[in-house]
């Protein structure tokens, strides 16, 4: 059992890479934006329920972990303390941790404005 965080900026590949990583290893993938789409399968942000979406994150992640099952995080997780929660989770539980980094450049499908992914990259932490 295993906890790996893919984490990149917007348009770096990190939800494709974290699905083909899950299929190829059996594990669960969640990711924030997955709070966001609608019942018939449509993306819909909104940024005042940011928030609420990563504790959906977080809380999906621990259950899928206390069954037993691997799990795969796709987020940006552009500063470290982002990672805090999922790091302290898998302290708790004793689950091996894994964090990757995503660098492409594939272009963002959520419309993201290029001065916030400027932003981004300026706050980025190795």
């Amino acid at each position: 059992m295993k906890l790996t965080l893919i984490r990149g900026l917007p348009g770096s590949g990190k939800s494709t890479f974290a699905k083909v990583l899950a299929k190829k290893t059996d594990a669960v993938h969640f990711e924030t934006d997955m709070y966001f789409v609608d019942d018939s399968g449509e993306y819909r942000f909104a940024p005042n329920h940011l928030e609420k979406a990563h504790q959906w994150c977080q809380q999906q992640t621990y259950h899928a972990l206390l069954q037993g099952k691997s799990v795969i995080v796709s987020n940006t997780f552009v500063r470290y303390w982002e990672m805090k929660a999922y790091k302290e989770m898998a302290n708790k539980l004793n689950v091996k941790l894994e964090i990757q980094v995503c660098r492409g450049n594939y272009g963002s499908i959520h419309d993201i404005e290029p001065s916030t992914i400027i932003k981004m990259k300026s706050k980025w932490q190795n």
